[in-house]
């Protein structure tokens, strides 16, 4: 009762290496130095006018900043600094839309953003496509067929989506024409559509009495990907700041600075797709420039008042055990098994005890890793 195929094969032994790995690492230490700043405004500072900046050069290198000794030598350093802003960069950026769900994107989304577990994502799934009853509009298929691997879309739900977004947001939302995904891997069969709603027009409010919870969750989650995805890009405002920091009579003569402190801030011109979807990030995923939020506005030549130096000892982490949403993301990159064959795969490995789950993060166990 302990045998497992070709695919549960590759996918302990995935789950299994990340488990010695991190009974391998050894963590290694290093320091952060940040300056929390303020515009001098002649009285208490406000919120909106201060900024926190990171140590990003020192006399025109990158900081060592591997211990306490090191940190603390930059802080005496910096005794008695003056600081004033360097330089200031602006720039606009786009953010585009990710493709409508195929089967392994909703799993992975599905485990993120509703913490649902693979196989009980694809049995909603297939109660939603296989119809549910509305009521007076009689039993209806609300999603598309839920195992594709493609992300294609009929011309018609497009126009449908198109015409919602237009309603609901405005013609400034809309693309110039309806957009395109395509699928890099090269074992995309692509016989089917992607996972979207049947009807654009058939927003989540509308059926939410109909469902239960779960798969009321998973139909807004499907329904706004793919609106999402028919939309404008978003468009970010992003700012660079620069502070330079030494001695006052070196920074008021415009010398070359000792230190350089940087701060970077992002915020939403224009929202476009971000008005209905955003998606959901795994442990480990770089932060969200938007998490920064807006910096004060500060020209070349401003002198700031230092509020506080912020030394912080951190330590390296060992990379974070698999999640079924990651692992689903591991198997796909690595073109092992199919999108049919992830919720069982999982589900065979749990339940021969090849892999354990504690508080939904997959664990080899000393059976799996054998």
């Amino acid at each position: 009762g302990l045998s497992a195929g070709r695919v549960q094969t590759a996918a302990l032994r995935i789950v299994a290496e990340r488990e010695r790995e991190i009974s391998a690492f050894e963590p290694v230490e290093y320091w952060s130095l940040d300056a929390d700043l303020a515009k001098q405004t002649g009285g208490e500072p406000k919120k909106k006018d201060m900024l926190r900046a990171a140590l990003s050069k020192v006399n025109g290198q990158k900081p060592a900043l591997d211990n306490e000794e090191q940190t603390q030598a930059i802080v005496r350093g910096l005794e008695g600094a003056s600081y004033r802003v360097q330089d200031v960069t602006r720039k606009e950026a786009q953010r585009r839309p990710q493709a409508p769900f195929i089967t392994s994107t909703l799993q992975q989304e599905a485990s993120r953003k509703a913490g649902l577990a693979v196989r009980r994502t694809m049995q909603l799934a297939q109660e939603l496509y296989e119809g549910v009853d509305l009521g007076a509009a009689g039993t209806q298929g609300l999603i598309t067929y839920m195992r594709t691997d493609s992300t294609n879309i009929a011309a018609s739900a497009q126009q449908a989506a198109r015409e919602e977004i237009a309603r609901r947001y405005g013609d400034e939302y809309l693309p110039e024409r309806p957009p395109v995904y395509s699928r890099k891997s090269k074992g995309a069969q692509e016989a089917h559509e992607a996972i979207r709603p049947t009807s654009p027009h058939r927003d989540p409010a509308s059926v939410k009495s109909f469902l239960t919870t779960q798969q009321f969750k998973l139909y807004q989650l499907i329904w706004q990907r793919f609106m999402a995805s028919q939309m404008r890009p978003a468009i970010l405002d992003q700012t660079g700041v620069d502070v330079a920091a030494g001695p006052a009579a070196v920074i008021a003569a415009g010398g070359t600075a000792p230190y350089v402190f940087r701060a970077t801030g992002s915020v939403v011109k224009f929202p476009g797709f971000m008005a209905v979807y955003q998606a959901g990030r795994d442990e480990g995923d770089a932060e969200d420039e938007l998490e920064k939020g807006a910096l004060p506005s500060v020209s070349p030549g401003e002198d700031l008042d230092l509020l506080q130096l912020l030394p912080e000892q951190h330590f390296t982490q060992p990379p974070p055990r698999f999640t079924e949403a990651s692992l689903v993301k591991a198997l796909e990159e690595q073109g092992i098994g199919r999108p049919s064959t992830y919720a069982p795969t999982i589900a065979t490995l749990t339940a021969r005890g090849y892999v354990s789950t504690e508080q939904r993060k997959l664990m080899a166990t000393e059976l799996g890793l054998i």
